[in-house]
Formats: structure tokens, sequence, C-alpha cells
């Protein structure tokens, strides 16, 4: 989703707009959460405890249902208001019009992913998942593995058989803006490598992949 479908990642967004809009304070923990992105780069600390450390600090030990549900819809409300692609949105209609399934596999957290694909028209999400108390609040923390990279298809793939969709069935197309998906592209039918850079622009090249342009 992020950088594919949206201008831009939507994690750090979202913690800021639902700190902003629920406990303001937390605003200032920022700062900090710099100090751990930085380690991330730094290769100090995984992916995963990034995404725990940013959680934690900008909306607190735990958040009950209510809450994550009303905190997730206003940040889809935000996004859909300016920040998705055009590209995007005609690809997804057009997908829709074509009689595919459309999912969304992402390494965002899907406990506030579903709420902007369900105003995007997706069927499904396939997600990064959370921890939760017994009661049923969102605790920081993931729950199960970070579905980026070879998780993804991982994932994907766990998906598809809960869903009684064997492989040989379907005809897949995949969408992503990142190098790290070269496991899921190289598995699908039609990989379209969407606002390629870099690494992934030379992958595209190199393996005959479309590079549709999605941010012009």
């Amino acid at each position: 989703m992020d950088k594919t479908i949206t201008h831009a990642p939507t994690w750090t967004p979202f913690l800021i707009h639902t700190a902003k809009n629920s406990a303001p304070w937390r605003l200032a923990l920022i700062p900090f959460a710099g100090f751990a992105a930085a380690g991330y780069v730094a290769r100090l600390i995984s992916r995963g405890r990034l995404k725990y450390v940013m959680q934690r600090m900008m909306l607190g030990k735990h958040m009950s249902e209510a809450a994550e549900r009303r905190a997730a819809e206003a940040f889809a409300d935000r996004v859909m208001a300016d920040r998705v692609f055009a590209g995007a949105l005609a690809r997804i209609a057009a997908d829709r019009a074509a009689g595919y399934r459309l999912v969304m596999a992402t390494a965002s957290y899907r406990f506030y992913v579903e709420a902007i694909a369900e105003r995007l028209g997706f069927d499904a999400v396939i997600g990064t998942e959370s921890l939760r108390s017994a009661d049923g609040r969102l605790l920081a923390g993931i729950d199960g593995e970070n579905c980026y990279g070879p998780a993804k298809l991982r994932m994907i793939e766990a998906w598809m058989a809960r869903e009684g969709i064997a492989r040989k069935d379907a005809h897949v197309r995949f969408y992503s803006d990142h190098v790290s998906d070269a496991p899921t592209f190289a598995w699908a039918d039609e990989p379209f490598a969407v606002n390629a850079h870099g690494p992934l622009k030379l992958l595209a090249a190199a393996k005959g992949w479309p590079m549709p342009d999605w941010e012009r």
C-alpha cells in the first residue's frame, strides 16, 4: 500500500494523526521516535522492534477496540482526501471491472489499514497482525510475522489456503513499489513494479516487468 497506492508511508502519519487527536502531549515524544528510526537505519533494531517502539510512544500501552476503530476511520478519511495516487484508483477500478478479487498485502498493521482498504473497494487485507489483550485491547507488538519480504509471500499463500484458492487455479496480478517484494513478484503471473526506484527499477528491467508510474 505505502507508496504504491498512497503518496507516502502511512504508519508514522497514522500515529501522529491519532496522537494529535487523542493525546496531544505524546507529540513531544516524536524526537525519541526519531532516535528509534535512526537505530533501525543503522541496523541496531529490527523493523518489528521499531514498530513496537513507535506505537508504544504514540498510542500508549493499550487501546480499546472502540478507540482503535475511531482512529482508523478518521485516518482513512484523511488518506482518501488527497493521499492516494489517481493512477492507483484507476487501476483498482479496472481490475475490479475485469473481475479480479482485490486483496491488499501490506507490511502495515492490518488494524488501521482495513479502513483504508474498505474505502478503496478491496475485498480482503493481508497485513501485519497486532498483539491483543485477553479483552481485545490493542497492544504494541506484532502477532506472528511482519508482513514484509519473504514473509509477505508466506502470508499470501496462507491466506489463499484458508480461502480454498489453489495456486494453479488463480491468475495473480501483483503490484508493489519495493524490491523487498521480489519473492512475490517472482511468484505472480503478472508482476508490476509500480513507481519503481533504484534496486526495483534495475530488477524489473532485468526481468522485463512492466513499470507503471502512478506518481505522475
